[in-house]
This record gives structure tokens, C-alpha cells and sequence, in this order.
């Protein structure tokens, strides 16, 4: 029996819309994965230092601010210091293509604009984990 796959889905700096955030964590725990949803105004120490608590593979920024360029980083660079490079990252939301490209030159996995199909998240998120037994 495959372990399901853990999830964490953050809501970084001081955007106060939600609703995303929580379409796509249903989604998720709907395709059978765990969800951890942290809430809102969340640091990238707190995303981190959670991501690590509850043993994720996976961790969805859900960023509709436009503060993307400085969260991201300092995201990225806490993993690496917490040894977690193996964690999958995604962004969703208001992400120009140029800054969409640094993000993943950074390490992102993929990032999500506005109407991104919820099936598509799904399935690239099962298809980039690796699974064990």
C-alpha cells in the first residue's frame, strides 16, 4: 500500500484571500492526499518550520500579494538550510511569466496562474512525488 501523499499548503506574507488556498487544499485531500493548511500570514519560517513538523513532500504557496520574489527565495533558502531539498515546491497565483521562469530557476517545481485546472495540479503533483512503500 502506497504511503498517501503530505501536502502543505501556505498562505505566506500579508495577503488576506483565502479562498484559493482552500479550493486547492480540498482538491488535494479530495484526490486522497493528506492537507496541511497553516492559515494566513504565514513567514517562510513558519511554512518551513511546519513543513518539517508534519513530514510534507510537498509544500503549495498560495501568493496572491505579489511578494512572490521575496518569499519564494527565503523559502527555498530555509529548505536548504533544514537539509529539506528534497520537499517539492509550488506556487500558485498572480505571477507574472518572467517572475514565474526566476522562481523555478530557484528550484520551484511549477507555478500556477489564475484558472490553472485543479486536475492538473493533481496529477503533476503525483507524478513529480516519489512514492514509498
Amino acid at each position: 500500500m502506497d504511503q498517501k501523499i503530505r501536502v502543505l499548503v501556505a498562505k505566506p506574507g500579508l495577503d488576506g484571500h483565502d479562498r484559493g488556498a482552500k479550493v486547492i487544499a480540498r482538491a488535494l485531500r479530495d484526490a486522497g492526499m493528506e492537507v496541511v493548511y497553516t492559515g494566513l500570514r504565514q513567514t517562510p519560517e513558519m511554512i518551513v518550520n511546519a513543513a518539517l513538523q508534519e513530514d510534507v513532500q510537498v509544500i503549495g504557496l498560495s501568493i496572491l500579494s505579489g511578494a512572490h520574489n521575496a518569499i519564494v527565495p527565503r523559502v527555498m533558502d530555509l529548505l536548504k538550510e533544514k537539509q529539506m531539498s528534497d520537499v517539492l515546491v509550488i506556487v500558485g497565483g498572480i505571477v507574472p511569466d518572467e517572475d514565474a521562469e526566476q522562481l523555478k530557476r530557484l528550484g520551484v517545481a511549477a507555478v500556477y496562474q489564475p484558472g490553472a485546472s485543479l486536475e492538473e495540479i493533481v496529477e503533476f503533483i503525483r507524478s513529480s512525488v516519489k512514492q514509498t512503500a
